[in-house]
């Protein structure tokens, strides 16, 4: 958790448009953090951006306190997955370590970016409507979220859990290639219920061709076709015939 040394503060503002959730503001001609908002993402700690050195760090003794912390600054490790950030390195991976299987769908929803942040409430509403919809969940082991679920069959996070501010999270699983419809009308229906915003990947096998029947589904559905996609060519695992 990060508070500002209020002997040390001169109120000068320089701390303010660092933070990049807008938990910063000089009341009374001094900084303060509200800790509501403030992500535990440590962006002004890292960078230094106090010339007087007012902002410091204590210590996180709650658990959603450090998850909050660790998925919100990308230089903390997820222990259980052992890779740092709020999931991405987990979800990039998974287009060579094949969790998505030759007639699924990998599908990765990114919570709260750019510059957005997102409350778990709204992560839940996502979550549930995609899995009401036949998304299974990633587990502990390969996704950072999971280790908040009541009933990750749900997408149901735990009720305490449910304020906390995070600077982004990965909504991530897979299905059925002929679920995918069902998929992304839940989404389309449930980013109207939400006060943030989500960016979708989505992951799948192609044949020697680089074809896939999800790129027409997606054009049926009104969704932009890629311009931007990875793709793995085969150097690593699993290989085109597998």
């Amino acid at each position: 958790m990060t508070v500002i040394n209020q002997e040390k503060c001169t109120g000068c503002g320089t701390c303010v448009p660092y933070c990049p959730l807008g938990a910063i503001s000089v009341v009374s001609k001094k900084a303060v953090i509200d800790q509501t908002i403030c992500p535990n993402c440590y962006v002004c700690v890292r960078n230094k951006v106090c010339p007087f050195d007012a902002i410091e760090k204590q210590e996180i003794d709650t658990f959603i306190g450090q998850f909050q912390h660790i998925i919100s600054d990308p230089v903390e490790t997820t222990e259980q997955t052992g890779v740092p950030g709020r999931g991405t390195e987990e979800s990039k991976t998974n287009d060579v370590t094949g969790r998505v299987k030759k007639g699924e769908v990998g599908i990765c929803i990114d919570m709260g970016r750019p510059g957005i942040g997102c409350r778990l409430r709204d992560v839940e509403k996502v979550a549930m409507a995609v899995t009401s919809a036949g998304l299974k969940l990633e587990g502990e082991d390969t996704t950072p979220l999971a280790m908040l679920m009541e009933d990750n069959s749900k997408g149901k996070i735990k009720e305490e859990y449910l304020d906390t501010n995070v600077l982004s999270i990965i909504i991530e699983g897979k299905c059925p290639m002929e679920t995918f419809p069902e998929i992304i009308k839940a989404l389309q229906k449930v980013e109207k219920e939400i006060d943030t915003v989500f960016s979708l990947g989505v992951m799948v096998r192609v044949d020697e061709n680089g074809y896939s029947p999800i790129l027409e589904q997606m054009e049926q559905l009104g969704l932009p076709k890629p311009y931007r996609g990875k793709i793995n060519v085969g150097l690593g695992r699993p290989l085109i015939t597998e």
